[in-house]
């Protein structure tokens, strides 16, 4: 590891000795390391299963965010490839939450979604976790969610034989009557895309920093309904969001659709623990097998 991560500073142009070099937690996917030399810090993540568009896809996201200049994200050193195992390169960040922290994240993370996006989606392929998100950009977001989204995790879903009979009847049926529920040209916001409670950290002063993100073109309230699924996130937060960018009327009545592709997501890659989630919000909003 050592060798590898060597040629890493120096493909960097960093050629000073490494004083720290060790593991960092709370990842799933990547290998992750915090490495410091004489000049820097820098925080590493590489995966030995993944192609480089994989983190070339996170650093396009850190960098499409840092561009609007709404929120903090780490900056971007480099994104790495070599035979052994891809790398992204970035900024170390640490620091504390104080009082003001969540308030802060509420209120920039609003800031963000009011930041014009550019029709519904994304231009390329992306990733949501380690799945592959295939993408258009398009200018309807009904057609965007239902087709893109929704039926894209459904072809995946039924390849490994995780949405199968009555829940693939259930899902094609939601997916035929998604436009009674979404809005077809909502304003069109930078959207971070997986934000639950792991993927943002405070920096120097408390500062709230975005990280992890699936970037796209959406609705603000795609993002606001992921926030409430797992939890992490304070009514302080809710609070500051909301006094800068509101939520619709509508969001209670949609919020379990927008949960829905996340749940697919993670019944997707993590099995039948999120089966029973899954499951009742497709009854809620289209009935049993017996009713379709």
């Amino acid at each position: 590891m050592n060798k590898l991560i060597e040629r890493g500073l120096k493909q960097l142009g960093d050629l000073g000795k490494i004083d720290t070099l060790k593991p960092v937690s709370g990842g799933d996917i990547n290998e992750a390391f915090y490495i410091k030399t004489k000049g820097n810090e820098y925080f590493v993540k590489l995966n030995q299963q993944v192609n480089t568009d994989f983190f070339q896809f996170e650093a396009e996201g850190l960098r499409l965010i840092k561009q609007t200049n709404t929120i903090d994200v780490p900056t971007i050193y480099g994104v790495l490839d070599n035979k052994e195992a891809p790398m992204l390169w970035m900024e170390w960040i640490s620091g504390t939450e104080n009082e003001e922290t969540e308030k802060l994240l509420g209120e920039r993370l609003a800031a963000l979604h009011l930041y014009e996006g550019q029709g519904y989606g994304f231009e390329k392929q992306s990733y949501i976790g380690k799945l592959k998100q295939e993408n258009k950009l398009l200018d309807n977001w009904v057609t965007y969610y239902r087709d893109i989204r929704l039926m894209g995790q459904l072809k995946i879903g039924h390849s490994l034989k995780k949405i199968t009979g009555r829940r693939e009847k259930q899902l094609l049926k939601l997916i035929e009557r998604i436009d009674e529920w979404l809005p077809e040209k909502p304003k069109s916001s930078i959207l971070h895309g997986d934000l639950w409670g792991g993927n943002w950290i405070a920096g120097k002063n408390g500062a709230p920093y975005l990280i992890d993100p699936s970037v796209l073109y959406g609705d603000h309230e795609f993002e606001m309904a992921f926030t409430e699924l797992f939890g992490g996130f304070s009514k302080q937060f809710y609070d500051a969001y909301t006094s800068i960018y509101p939520l619709s009327a509508e969001y209670q009545n949609r919020k379990e659709l927008y949960q829905l592709y996340y749940l697919l997501v993670h019944l997707n890659m993590f099995g039948e623990k999120y089966c029973n989630a899954v499951d009742r919000i497709l009854t809620k909003y289209v009935g049993d097998y017996g009713s379709i």
